[in-house]
Formats: structure tokens, C-alpha cells, sequence
């Protein structure tokens, strides 16, 4: 119980400090501006306009989720460091692996809060624009949630050990690489040489699949979204960030602050 009240506070106290980040306002004002401007630019077209305001909308709810988890949650973790208040907290009886596990909780709470408002927009542009809303696209939102929860995990591990700039960049690297995955397996397929196709199968194996989280289409389009195409996605980002976590946290225990 003392555990969970340590991580607790840590969480509150990362949500509050990232609320107090104008970055953070910045680009939750873009994403607003460009679900809006999905409006217009379906005007321009004169089929599919419900289609293409929508994923537009579901398009920047998952770049400006990934950019609000770089530009604001890579350096939370080295701005406690840089500043020397990390001392303070685990002169504290909180381990590093309360610390850390307590700003990853509080990183996706504000991160999802962020979803909710742009999900809300979503919602607003297409009640205005009279195009369809059902449970998939509440499914395709949902998984955006979990695959910036992913994301955030591994910012998080890059962040134990490097700077944030280099943790930003190997994290935009991951993110690419995780939604080219499957597509680089199947190039690799076809290849008649053995080491490609080994090279891209270990790729798909070890990078996350985030393309996995990737249902817009389905839910502009109308399609039936199954139990599994949610289940499976949920339960594979809860198994990868956690393996992150136990990494990043045994990690973050063996550095030196000096």
C-alpha cells in the first residue's frame, strides 16, 4: 500500500509538472486547428468528404499524441536529474523503481487526457460535418490511447540512460520502424536471399508492432471491427511496456547521478 501511495504521488505530481509545459498547449492547440481544418479540406473533394474528415482526425490525434510524448515526457525524467531534485525524492523512502514507474503513469494520464480533448474535437467536427460515428471509431481512438501508452514506455527506457535528445530520436526511430515492421517482413519474404529475410523476420520480432493499433481504417470505412482486433492489441502493449519498464527500471537503478 505504501508502494502504490509513493507511485501514486509521483504520477500526480508528473501530471501536474506536464499540464505547466506550453509545449504541451501548443500542440494540443495544432491538433485542434488541424481536426477542425478536416472540415475544409473534405470540401475540396466531392466524393468521400466524411471519409477523409475523419481520417484526418484520426491521423493527428495519433501524430500530435506521439509528438506530446516526445517533446514533453522524454525530458521529464533528465529535467529531475538536471536539476538535481531527484536527490530530493530519493533521499525519500521511494526507490528508482517507484520513481520511474510513477512518471510513466503520470506521462500516459496526461497523455490520454490529451486524447480525450481531441477525441471530443473528433467527435464535435464530425457531428457538424453529419458523418457517421460508431463503436469503431470509439475502438480506433481507444487503440490510438494504448499505442501512445507503448510509445511513452519506450521513451521512457531511452530516457533512463541518455540524453533527450538522443532518447527523442531513438524513440522516433522505434515508432517508424514499429509501423513498417510487418510491411519490411513481408519485402523480406520475397527475397530470395536467407539473411534478408532472417534480418526482417528479427526486425518484426523484436521492434513492437504498432501498426497493430492502427484501425482507421476500418472505422472510416464502416468495417466490422472483431473483439480480437482490440483484445489482442491491449494485451500485447501491456506485456511489451511492462518488459520496457523491468528493463528502463533496472537500467535507471544501476546509474550514477554524479
Amino acid at each position: 500500500m505504501n508502494s502504490f501511495r509513493r507511485i501514486r504521488a509521483i504520477a500526480v505530481n508528473t501530471v501536474l509538472e506536464a499540464i505547466r509545459h506550453r509545449v504541451l498547449y501548443a500542440l494540443l492547440f495544432f491538433a485542434l486547428i488541424l481536426i477542425g481544418g478536416g472540415m475544409l479540406l473534405a470540401t475540396l473533394s466531392y466524393v468521400e468528404r466524411e471519409r477523409i474528415l475523419q481520417d484526418l482526425g484520426l491521423a493527428s490525434i495519433r501524430l500530435f499524441g506521439v509528438a506530446i510524448a516526445l517533446f514533453v515526457g522524454v525530458g521529464l525524467i533528465h529535467k529531475e536529474v538536471d536539476r538535481r531534485t531527484i536527490y530530493t525524492i530519493l533521499s525519500k523512502p521511494v526507490s528508482r523503481t517507484h520513481f520511474l514507474i510513477g512518471k510513466y503513469l503520470g506521462l500516459v494520464a496526461t497523455l490520454w487526457l490529451q486524447v480525450v480533448i481531441m477525441a471530443a474535437a473528433f467527435v464535435g467536427v464530425s457531428l457538424l460535418a453529419g458523418a457517421p460515428l460508431d463503436s469503431g471509431h470509439a475502438a480506433a481512438i481507444g487503440l490510438i490511447a494504448v499505442e501512445l501508452a507503448l510509445v511513452v514506455s519506450v521513451a521512457v527506457l531511452f530516457s533512463s540512460f541518455t540524453t533527450p535528445m538522443l532518447a527523442s530520436l531513438f524513440t522516433v526511430g522505434i515508432y517508424i520502424v514499429g509501423h513498417l515492421s510487418r510491411d519490411l517482413r513481408e519485402l523480406g519474404r520475397q527475397s530470395d536471399a536467407d539473411s534478408v529475410r532472417y534480418v526482417t523476420e528479427f526486425l518484426y520480432r523484436v521492434f513492437p508492432d504498432l501498426e497493430s493499433f492502427n484501425l482507421s481504417i476500418q472505422a472510416v470505412h464502416g468495417l466490422t471491427i472483431t473483439s480480437r482486433e482490440v483484445g489482442f492489441p491491449v494485451a500485447y502493449a501491456a506485456c511489451y511496456a511492462a518488459l520496457l519498464l523491468l528493463v528502463a527500471s533496472w537500467v535507471f537503478s544501476r546509474r550514477d547521478f554524479r
